[in-house]
């Protein structure tokens, strides 16, 4: 844009607002008049001077390129600075449209809403306050007074919405070159840093932005996700998302190693665990045969071998699935210990060479109480077949279905057998 255009614009716009602010309009049209005058000469003298310095620049570089050479003069002829001037006025806008609308449409419509709007509100005011004055210099509001006041308040009132309409225009124009400015040449810049410089909030920003994305003003603009930045590029926010892809990954995979980790260092404890308890029970189990190998009575050495191979049984049942080793935690810390200490003392009972009515009492009370844990290690046991019976149970119940739905069940009730 030229600078002068663009310092007659602003002067233009600071006359308006002066004159809005002070509601003083007697010098509004002399004074842009004589700014509009002053421009238009500088612009001239500026267009004159530029011209001149276009012919010493091709002059230099024509000398320069094609030497003085009669035939390297007639090639050089051949181009015209009016064409090269365009190729560069041409490349210019291409760079410059590439990110950003130039907007002169909008800057030209906001002024002239502005100062039009301007002018109609002095005017029109001026025509209202004379007919209140009249009116309040008659005593009252006459039919044609009032008249003219329903005719001319509307129009005030447009006028006024045209100065706003305007001066709103202009405003977002000039935020927009402030953004502009703050990107400096980059593609992409915080939004803090465009509140900081604009005066305005941050959440202010976010929403002018989109506005303007909307309308085409950032050709290719984007706001990323976190409405912290604004990327005037779609190269620039294709390389955003692919980061930021790349970044989730990233925590994907982290996040999955850490898991990874924890589930090793748990099954690797759970693993230790069941070591340990496989370990204690083979320990109670040996123990339980050593003291039935002491015993000599038949009857409850009977007991004592079928607790032994339940409990047996019980431990290869946590070996296999050691999802129930917390089945087994009551009998591990209370049952088994308590189980070899009645063993240990009945054998050391039964060693005695008299047998008074006290020891053989307590060794019926010992041979009744095996036989209670030997019907508790039988529960446990089922108990932790429990799952398993109930896979078999879904399984024949999904069969015996699908027969039937064949028509391969005969004519049984299947239900009925099975309950």
């Amino acid at each position: 844009m030229n600078p002068d255009w663009e310092k007659l614009g602003k002067d233009v716009q600071h006359i308006v607002e002066d004159a809005v602010n002070s509601q003083n309009f007697s010098q509004l049209n002399k004074a842009i008049t004589n700014t509009v005058n002053e421009a238009v000469g500088n612009i001239r003298q500026g267009l004159r001077t530029a011209e001149g310095k276009v012919n010493k620049e091709w002059n230099r570089k024509s000398y320069r390129w094609y030497g003085t050479d009669d035939n390297k003069q007639e090639k050089r002829g051949q181009y015209k600075k009016s064409e090269i001037s365009a190729v560069q006025v041409h490349k210019a806008k291409v760079t410059t449209s590439k990110f950003f609308r130039k907007n002169a449409g909008v800057k030209a419509g906001g002024l002239t809403l502005t100062i039009c709007g301007c002018i109609f509100n002095v005017g029109l005011g001026l025509a209202v306050l004379i007919l209140c004055l009249v009116s309040l210099f008659l005593g009252g509001f006459p039919m044609g007074i009032r008249i003219a006041l329903s005719i001319l308040l509307p129009f005030l009132a447009m006028s006024a919405i045209m100065t706003g309409t305007g001066s709103h225009m202009l405003s977002s124009l000039k935020r927009y070159r402030i953004y502009i400015e703050a990107l400096g040449g980059k593609t992409y810049c915080n939004i803090k840093e465009l509140a900081r410089l604009s005066g305005k909030s941050a959440s202010f920003v976010v929403k002018d932005i989109r506005k303007m994305i909307a309308k085409g003003w950032f050709v290719q603009g984007h706001l990323d996700e976190e409405n912290t930045c604004l990327i005037v590029s779609h190269d620039t926010y294709r390389e955003y998302e692919e980061i930021k892809r790349q970044r989730l990954e990233q925590q994907k995979a982290e996040q999955l190693r850490i898991q990874q980790g924890a589930d090793a260092v748990k099954k690797t404890a759970e693993q230790e665990h069941l070591q340990k308890v496989m370990e204690k029970g083979q320990e109670y189990i040996c123990k339980i045969r050593a003291c039935n190998d002491e015993i000599l009575e038949e009857e409850i050495s009977g007991k004592i071998s079928h607790m032994e191979i339940i409990i047996q049984k019980i431990f290869d049942r946590v070996g296999a699935d050691p999802a129930s080793l917390e089945d087994i935690d009551k009998m591990m810390e209370y049952y088994l210990p308590t189980t070899v200490k009645l063993l240990e003392a009945y054998q050391s009972l039964n060693m005695q060479p008299v047998q008074g009515e006290n020891i053989r009492s307590s060794k019926i009370e010992i041979e009744n109480t095996l036989d209670t844990l030997n019907r508790a290690f039988e529960k446990l046991l089922d108990s932790l077949f429990e799952d398993v019976a109930w896979d078999v149970s879904t399984d024949i119940s999904v069969l015996h279905t699908m027969l039937a739905q064949e028509g391969l069940a005969g004519n049984e009730d299947w239900k009925s057998k099975g309950e």
